[in-house]
């Protein structure tokens, strides 16, 4: 599977179907849930990449937040510090950080 398809899949997992882990190749994340703005996170492995899936907090100013309001699914993903990309309804945005870090396509 691409990373792509793998952070789909896991925003699939924690946004679309609730589930509490996160089964990745055989391997199994815990989702979390950050105890002051209630919102979900999971953390997995790809390849040697250390990724970090938050849930968009809906209250911010931000344009992904107001997309948040109306609703949509999203979930921003951070590798070593850095936004790497999005996935806002099953559809995957890459920032710059993505090319910069030499993640895979």
């Amino acid at each position: 599977m691409s990373l792509q398809q793998t952070l789909v899949s896991v925003w699939q997992q924690v946004l679309v179907e609730g589930k509490r882990t996160v089964n990745l190749g055989g391997e199994t994340y815990l989702v979390t849930e950050f105890k002051r703005k209630k919102l979900r996170a999971a953390e997995f492995d790809y390849g040697t990449n250390h990724l970090l899936g938050i849930e968009q907090n809906p209250t911010t100013d931000s344009r992904w937040a107001a997309l948040a309001r109306q609703g949509k699914r999203i979930m921003q993903f951070r590798c070593q510090g850095r936004y790497v990309a999005n996935v806002c309804e099953g559809e995957v945005l890459k920032y710059p950080a993505w090319k910069a870090l030499g993640l895979p396509e």
